[in-house]
């Protein structure tokens, strides 16, 4: 599919059935999800435009490069949180918006409780940062506010996706890139991905 990127490197692949694991405790699963989300951050940055930059070495001047637009990191808590520190170990000069959304488990409609952004959306590349892409909603709902403040150069990026996650995003954001490391099977009657690897939130801080 076009813009949609699995990234199927070992130590991301290997990580990722080591974070599906039932057995495997918060403390691990905080230091895996953060490791995974590193790896990540190699692939979900690599179209990301430059320009030349002149330098002075200890030798002699030379040309190098320079990223052309300000990055925005945009977790989606509270699972978002996990991956953050893994992403800024990357781009330690990047900034860092937050989006609170809950679904309801009913409706599992997504609702915004906190919406905290950095300004001047519109001239950075943002990195929307939601492990699980379940049924979209909570994406779509983000890439919408986004878009809302200004935002033009958006991608997602997502541990494990469903099938039906990946359509929602696709009906209203043709062509945003997504990057995910697993696309599962199907979601369950409850909006549960399966296989999945359960609650990340629940599981990233033992509640």
């Amino acid at each position: 599919m076009k813009n949609l990127t699995v990234i199927n490197h070992p130590l991301v692949q290997h990580n990722l059935t080591r974070l599906r694991d039932a057995r495997t405790q918060p403390q691990e699963f905080r230091r895996l999800l953060n490791e995974i989300a590193a790896l990540m951050t190699y692939e979900a940055t690599r179209s990301f435009a430059v320009k030349k930059n002149f330098v002075r070495t200890p030798m002699e001047k030379t040309t190098g490069a320079q990223l052309e637009k300000e990055i925005v990191l945009v977790p989606i808590l509270r699972a978002g949180l996990g991956m953050l520190d893994g992403i800024l170990e990357m781009i330690p000069h990047a900034r860092v918006g937050f989006l609170g959304l809950k679904r309801d488990e009913k409706t599992l409609a997504a609702h915004f409780y906190q919406k905290s952004l950095p300004k001047n959306l519109t001239r950075c590349e943002v990195i929307l940062i939601d492990p699980m892409l379940a049924t979209g909603g909570s994406a779509v709902a983000a890439i919408d506010f986004l878009r809302e403040q200004g935002a033009k150069s958006i991608r997602l990026v997502s541990l494990v996706a469903a099938p039906e996650g990946i359509a929602r995003v696709r009906k209203s954001h043709k062509t945003l890139p997504i990057f995910t490391a697993a696309i599962d099977r199907q979601l369950n009657k409850v909006g549960y991905i399966l296989p999945g690897l359960g609650d990340a939130g629940d599981r990233l801080f033992g509640t």
